[in-house]
């Protein structure tokens, strides 16, 4: 998406513009397909707007029609649909159910929760004037622009305040570990407590684009050969020289650019980049460091999904929970699942258990403990589903390591098989009783498909790990306009791996900033 924003706006500005996409079709991580009648999410189950998506759909003229992906939370039996900021008191009531001897602590953390929600209406509470033509309506600037910017500066100090890894937060709230493992385990490992308590907020911002998600890249796609750019699928990039302004694809052809921006995954950008053709001197040697310094770094938390094509009608899942729900089958937590209980004690550190009943029956105990996303499309989009039929997504964090270790031992499609029928185990016997009879087609994606598919280090689905020390991109929100820029002559940066915490507003965001600084540059040059 971030190449994709980039590249419109290139366009729009009327310079030769080429995407290079290595899949049959562009998006990434934004996509839907359609398999025997049913069409399904393949990345994002829904879109928050953030103040940046619907403008700058509407700056570029593209319309798209949209519905609200209201939100569900369930915690074994309990279900909440979440309609407004009011539903936050009704959250807190779910949590003091399912917690009664920690009461104090649950009203502290919902407090905090509200505070965030706060924060959240300011950062994101007008559009993201990046996507506006301000020179059409200069009073805008003062009646909205300016006052809102005071607000801002003040809020962005108590957002910096809240940094540390949401697990660690919330243990100086409660010492509950149940009732922090059911709040954090929705999050990747280390999420910063600002972002991922801002999820309630998030949560009611959920829009979903009639036709599937897939239909924001298909209109950004359409919009930039309209304007004479250019897009190739098919096409993987092996090899950058830097020196000489060359790309080498993966059947061997060259292209030359004056600017390159990079939208994909950074490891592999300065794997394949040829920092020989540099001159020798300072720019080269940053260049140099740069490599090394990503070398060791990790991709963020990757998700397993299985995708459901069911003999039931919409109805049943309506009247359960919304079209988005995150399901926690059980209160227990998922600390009592440790992936460390595989792991092989030094020498062999970092490698996991041969033992393959000991990981299967891990993998079971972690499947009835994890949080659940479970997207029904068909619910906000009856097309998207035959006529008393339902397609259900349900995904869960999942270690892209273990996935890796169980290929590499020989039964990874065993292993797939295994996982499948398990969480169809798990929503059975909880919150959708009459699923298991009902499935017709039982598919998967794994980390190692994640990988396969975007070329993401790790299987990352939102750039760079928060467990790594220190970490590779810029995360202080006033400064972003920097994270487009590496140390490469003529080459920006834009997408997740460039800004964290990361998603796809933020992939678009990097996208016009990547984009603008380029068009700024080349206009400089001419």
């Amino acid at each position: 998406m971030a190449g994709l924003t980039a590249a419109a706006y290139l366009a729009r500005a009327g310079l030769g513009v080429l995407v290079c996409e290595k899949e049959a079709k562009s998006g990434g991580l934004v996509s839907s397909f359609e398999r025997d009648g049913f069409t399904f999410d393949g990345g994002a189950r829904a879109v928050e707007n953030s103040g940046i998506v619907l403008p700058m759909l509407r700056q570029l003229g593209l319309e798209i029609e949209f519905v609200p992906s209201t939100v569900s939370i369930g915690i074994g039996a309990e279900l909440l649909r979440l309609t407004s900021g009011d539903s936050l008191a009704d959250y807190r009531a779910l949590l003091e159910r399912e917690f009664p001897q920690s009461r104090p602590d649950v009203i502290r953390i919902i407090a905090v929760i509200r505070k965030v929600m706060d924060y959240m209406d300011v950062l994101y509470g007008i559009d993201n004037p990046l996507f506006l033509d301000l020179k059409s309506d200069p009073s805008y600037v003062f009646k909205t622009i300016l006052p809102w910017m005071l607000k801002y500066l003040l809020t962005m100090p108590k957002v910096a305040r809240l940094t540390e890894p949401i697990d660690q937060y919330l243990a100086t709230l409660t010492s509950n570990q149940a009732l922090i493992d059911v709040i954090d385990q929705h999050f990747f490992k280390k999420t910063p407590c600002f972002f991922a308590l801002s999820y309630f907020s998030l949560y009611l911002d959920y829009l979903y684009p009639k036709g599937g998600t897939g239909v924001i890249p298909a209109k950004l796609g359409q919009y930039i050969l309209s304007k004479g750019g250019n897009i190739s699928c098919g096409m993987e990039i092996v090899a950058v020289d830097p020196g000489r302004h060359r790309l080498r694809d993966s059947i061997g052809a060259e292209h030359s650019y004056r600017k390159l921006i990079w939208a994909a995954d950074q490891k592999t950008l300065y794997r394949i980049l040829d920092a020989a053709t540099l001159p020798v001197g300072a720019k080269r040697r940053l260049v140099e460091a740069r490599q090394a310094d990503l070398a060791d770094k990790k991709g963020g938390d990757s998700v397993y999904s299985l995708f459901l094509s069911l003999d039931i009608d919409r109805s049943y899942f309506a009247e359960v929970a919304s079209a988005h729900l995150f399901y926690t089958p059980s209160r227990l937590g998922l600390s009592t699942v440790d992936l460390d209980e595989l792991r092989l004690p030094a020498p062999a550190e970092g490698q996991y258990s041969l033992d393959r009943s000991r990981i299967l029956a891990w993998t079971r105990r972690y499947l009835e403990l994890t949080t659940y996303e479970v997207s029904c499309p068909a619910l906000r989009d009856p097309n998207l589903a035959p006529e008393g039929k339902t397609g259900l997504i349900v995904s869960t964090l999942m270690e892209h390591s273990l996935h890796r270790h169980v290929s590499t031992l020989g039964w990874y499609e065993e292993y797939r098989a295994f996982c499948r029928a398990c969480i169809v185990d798990v929503l059975s016997a909880g919150i959708f009783p009459r699923l298991k009879a009902a499935v017709i087609q039982a598919f998967d994606s794994t980390p190692l498909t994640i990988e396969r598919l975007t070329g993401n280090a790790d299987g990352a689905i939102t750039g760079w790990a928060f467990t790594n020390d220190p970490q590779p991109a810029v995360h202080d929100l006033p400064a972003i306009a920097k994270s487009i820029l590496t140390p490469i002559q003529d080459v920006l940066q834009a997408g997740q791996w460039t800004f964290s915490p990361a998603g796809l507003p933020i992939s678009i965001l990097t996208g016009k900033l990547a984009a603008d600084q380029a068009i700024k540059d080349l206009a400089k040059a001419r």
